[in-house]
């Protein structure tokens, strides 16, 4: 009988209205939003900043530098199937996100020391904090909403615009500082990046802290789970799990970590489908059908996450960047064109969506999912066509075709990101649906070292060329393109297995 009582969603206060939606999804858009322009500030400076910093400026640099980032990534999408394992069986959604705030902007600041070391430290604790923090707040997005709840969806869009609306600021910022602010070199003003992205993860954790007691009592941790003693047991968990990150950064290796992600999402898996076997045939099929689709995510931000590297290294040595009067485009600012595209994008979508419901033809998530592959597949188009076509003498292509690139991305994650959130939160087991976000993120995460992987091998051991390039392209295109197209012919298998979850 207790199994019984567990296994039913806690009832949804009756929030208090804010522009048709409970009144807390707001401090969770706030929320964060000041956690992405923590998060996008140190993503689309740190491998400039290692080749910078560590090997002045040498392209040598930029495989290195691309396989850090890559972990980095993998690493702190990855650790959030432990950050939900904790929400859920541990301290709380609430507990677990203030925690998870609290460690992430120590390790931020942590980064402005200049040297391997504390850069590796910081992004350890950067890791785990952020492990414990990302995927509670966007669990706690669902349920704010009772079963059935038509506005969930366009909710989880709203906090998306949230997400970007932090990642879109976070690179004009904090590009601005790292050029422009002082007359040192320009690696050293990569500090202010990490100092700012710090007093935005301060801001984050203000606004939760004094926003929470809106919740009322979601987010709580379950009867019985109250003490705080959990919480410093958790607390020295964090002090064990710093030096493991470490680790797996500075020593395990590309191939290794992506054994151990691999292994964690069989993992995760596992104990999925065993906590739908104890409900019925159809919670096994919607979990079967969750993870299918999960598994194309992986290759979604596989290609998507070369913003971080093999584009910012293009950006940076072979796109023609002077502008009017001789002023010259920060690289940072193209990180800001895919926000800002999803920003703008994001209603026009929404407004599409409906359209098509309303005349009973909107695609399913499935399908949306494969759409989302196909636009992030033309982005490399437009870079393919560029390198083979419009290199000029200096060995540079127009300004327009990574622009083109970012925008098309950005459409391709506009059809598939938001809608995955959502997706999780109702196909998931009730008792395990921060272990599904986990899920989520793990393959977030899997994609993430991949992304290093293949940026490593297009820059080699000199560093990118145009040929170098334009070879690891074209094999993202194909394989996007294939993936894309090959989900939407089976897509109506896996909605099937949906039994009715749109």
């Amino acid at each position: 009988m207790s199994d019984t009582i567990n296994d039913r969603a806690p009832a949804v206060p009756d929030f208090p209205q804010l522009l048709g939606h409970p009144r807390p999804l707001w401090m969770l858009f706030m929320t964060e939003f000041w956690e992405r322009f923590a998060f996008y500030s140190v993503s689309w400076a740190l491998a400039l900043y290692i080749v910078a910093q560590f090997y002045q400026g040498d392209p040598s640099g930029q495989a290195w530098a691309s396989g850090i980032f890559g972990a980095y990534t993998a690493l702190i999408y990855g650790s959030g199937i432990f950050g939900g394992y904790v929400a859920d069986k541990l301290i709380g959604y609430q507990r677990t996100i203030l925690l998870g705030a609290t460690v992430m902007a120590a390790g931020l600041f942590a980064l402005m020391v200049p040297s391997k070391s504390a850069l590796l430290l910081g992004l350890s604790m950067v890791i785990v904090g952020d492990g414990l923090f990302k995927p509670n707040i966007s669990s706690m997005v669902g349920q704010l909403y009772p079963p059935g709840d038509e506005r969930r969806d366009r909710g989880f869009t709203l906090f998306y615009m949230g997400i970007n609306s932090g990642a879109f600021v976070a690179p004009l910022v904090t590009g601005w500082l790292a050029s422009y602010v002082t007359d040192t070199p320009l690696q050293q003003n990569y500090r202010l990046v990490f100092g700012a992205a710090g007093v935005g993860m301060v801001l984050s954790l203000l606004w939760f802290w004094f926003g929470r007691r809106g919740l009322r009592g979601v987010g709580r941790p379950a009867a019985g789970a109250t003490s705080r003693m959990r919480v410093a047991w958790v607390a020295a968990g964090v002090v064990v799990a710093v030096p493991v990150v470490y680790w797996l950064l500075s020593s395990i290796g590309a191939v290794g970590l992506q054994w151990l992600l691999g292994l964690l999402f069989v993992g995760v898996a596992a104990m999925l489908i065993i906590e739908s076997v104890r409900h019925d045939r159809v919670q096994v099929e919607r979990v079967i059908a969750m993870l299918t689709i999960i598994a194309f995510n992986i290759l979604f931000w596989m290609f998507y996450y070369q913003l971080g590297t093999s584009f910012s290294f293009l950006a940076q040595n072979m796109v023609d960047r002077e502008m009017f009067g001789g002023w010259v485009f920060p690289v940072g600012w193209f990180q800001s064109v895919s926000p800002l595209t999803i920003i703008l994008a994001a209603p026009l979508v929404s407004l599409v969506w409906a359209l098509l419901a309303k005349r009973h033809k909107e695609p399913s998530i499935p399908r949306k999912f494969g759409l989302g592959l196909i636009f992030n597949g033309f982005g490399f188009l437009a870079l393919m066509y560029a390198l083979s076509h419009l290199i000029d003498p200096r060995g540079q292509i127009p300004f327009w075709p990574l622009t083109a690139c970012y925008m098309l991305q950005a459409v391709g994650e506009l059809c598939l990101s938001p809608i995955g959130l959502s997706m999780v939160t109702k196909l998931a087991p009730p008792r395990l649906v921060g272990l599904s976000m986990g899920g989520w993120f793990l393959a977030t995460a899997v994609g993430g070292n991949l992304s290093g992987m293949l940026a490593a091998r297009i820059s080699g051991e000199s560093g990118m060329t145009a040929a170098s390039a334009l070879s690891g392209f074209t094999f993202s295109f194909w394989v996007l393109a294939g993936s894309g197209v090959l989900l939407l012919l089976v897509s109506p298998l896996i909605n099937r297995f949906m039994h009715g979850v749109k």
